[in-house]
């Protein structure tokens, strides 16, 4: 219980700072911003300033009001003076026509700066995508000869951060997230403004009359054996002042949840399975029938190796398969993707991008009927780093084959899971992927409102028709930070892998 302290005590236990604080607010008329205190009372810094304040603050004598602003700016005039990659395709595609091969893109976008551009048209539907007589080509759509004579709304934001930084709240946050997507575009800017106001209790303190002098708060040996202890003044000693806490030594949050779901799908009969964080594409992307003009390859959202640039693959029968898969549909009874598929693409050298070339690993190694395998392991895209996106996360996977498994079963188990996370309200909704079908997405109802955490489906058999399978094999991939944030309220995945021992003292996750 704390016991309420008359004027008389508060002034007896200020600190130094805290008296020379309090004169400089009086001498600048009750409030002011740490920058015009620095002067006014004889500071060096403003963390001096801050410190005495948040006392005073706790004792309440003052109050501390702080404004956050953010802002955007253009980092790379460069764009400016180019323009984007997919402005520029536009212009090129528009100069022969409005239909353009794919190839000859790439000779007028050197570099790589094509696979950047052919991504921005899909996403902003500005072009689409055809196949004619084995080749690919770039066919404006409405919307992109639209643009042709005018600015899309990104580059008129960018135009607007040329002349002046945006604030945040005058920017649209959809355009402002695409634009932070782009490495190094733009930068961001947060800016504190502090002000520092007495209260009613603070003037009360000062009319009682505040003298400066210096105190003594720690007893040395120097200090006794000098004998100046006799005339020294010491500060009185608070019994109910902040004292340091003692915290009992814990395991990180995120090593307990994964202990929670390893033992959830263990003590459901699956075993678990990891690979390798390098392959090739055609394991992370051919086998599980992405198509090779797919934007999940592109330089923007995939992470390719120099070296090894290129992982060869030595199974020759298996090339052929999947080669026949991708462009005709194989022995499959699909009409496959068209085009011609191309080895070269499938061997380029990357860090895997989902934990789902584990399941195709693991299906290859033994594909044998029923088979229960899940993993928890770490995946990489070429994201930005921000309150909900890392470039490094780690994604929870899994794959059932079973004679009897059906689409009623894959969402039983789901539910399973949820249910013993501690999640009740969970809802299924369709999707797609490209290798799955049926394809659902999974949400889950926290703190007022629906919020997706992964997807699921029933494996094309251009999947699993490879290995010989021909039964159902359903399949999983869920968000392991995000159910973390989720479970625990958090709301910037930053805080799941931020370097700071006192956090991880204070958390009070059990």
């Amino acid at each position: 219980m704390v016991i309420p302290m008359s004027i008389s005590e508060i002034l007896e236990g200020l600190s130094y700072n805290e008296r020379r604080l309090l004169l400089a607010l009086q001498s600048v008329g009750g409030g002011a911003a740490p920058a015009d205190l620095i002067s006014a009372g004889n500071f060096e810094l403003e963390v001096e300033v801050m410190g005495a304040a948040s006392w005073l603050a706790s004792k309440g004598l003052v109050t501390i009001d702080e404004q956050v602003t953010k802002s955007f700016a253009v980092a790379d005039m460069s764009v400016m003076e180019n323009g984007l990659p997919e402005r520029k395709a536009l212009k090129a595609i528009d100069s022969v026509g409005g239909k353009m091969d794919m190839a000859a893109l790439a000779d007028a976008l050197p570099g790589g700066e094509d696979k950047i551009a052919v991504g921005w048209l899909k996403r902003k539907k500005l072009a689409d995508i055809v196949a004619e007589d084995g080749s690919k080509f770039l066919v404006l759509t409405d919307l992109g000869k639209g643009y042709l004579s005018k600015e899309m709304d990104d580059e008129a934001l960018l135009a607007r951060m040329v002349v002046a930084p945006i604030s945040e709240k005058d920017a649209d946050p959809r355009i402002i997230k695409d634009l932070k997507g782009r490495q190094g575009m733009i930068v961001e800017d947060i800016v504190t403004k502090r002000h520092i106001d007495l209260t009613d209790l603070g003037k009360e303190a000062l009319a009682e009359g505040i003298e400066l002098k210096e105190e003594t708060v720690q007893v040395t040996d120097n200090l006794i054996q000098s004998g100046r202890w006799k005339d020294a003044e010491f500060r009185k000693y608070d019994v109910q002042t902040f004292a340091p806490a003692f915290y009992p030594a814990k395991k990180h949050p995120l090593s307990r949840l994964a202990a929670d779901v390893k033992r959830i799908f263990t003590d459901m009969g699956f075993t678990e399975y990891d690979g390798e964080y390098v392959h090739p594409a055609f394991w992370d992307l051919d086998m599980l029938f992405v198509p090779q003009d797919h934007p999940a390859r592109d330089l923007q959202d995939t992470f390719y190796l120099s070296n090894p640039a290129k992982i060869p693959v030595t199974d020759e029968k298996l090339l052929e398969t999947v080669k026949n898969i991708h462009e005709n549909g194989g022995d499959t009874g699909s009409t496959g993707w068209g085009g011609k598929w191309s080895r070269e693409m499938a061997e380029q050298g990357m860090l895997r991008t989902h934990t789902t070339v584990n399941t195709i690993e693991s299906i290859a190694m033994d594909p044998k009927v029923p088979s229960k395998v899940f993993s928890l392991s770490r995946i990489f895209r070429k994201e930005s780093i921000d309150a909900t996106h890392l470039p490094e996360f780690t994604q929870i996977e899994g794959y059932i084959i079973d004679d009897n498994a059906n689409f009623d079963m894959l969402i039983s188990i789901i539910r399973e899971f949820y249910a013993k996370m501690g999640f009740d309200q969970i809802r299924i909704r369709p999707a797609y992927f490209p290798y799955t079908e049926p394809s659902l997405e999974l949400e889950v109802f926290f703190n007022g409102k629906w919020m997706e955490l992964g997807g699921a489906g029933v494996f094309r058999p251009e999947v699993v028709a490879p290995f010989g399978i021909d039964k159902p094999v359903l399949a999983w991939g869920f968000g392991f930070e995000r159910l973390a944030m989720l479970k625990w309220g958090i709301t910037d995945i930053r805080d799941l892998y931020i370097s700071d021992v006192d956090l991880l003292k204070k958390n009070r996750i059990l």
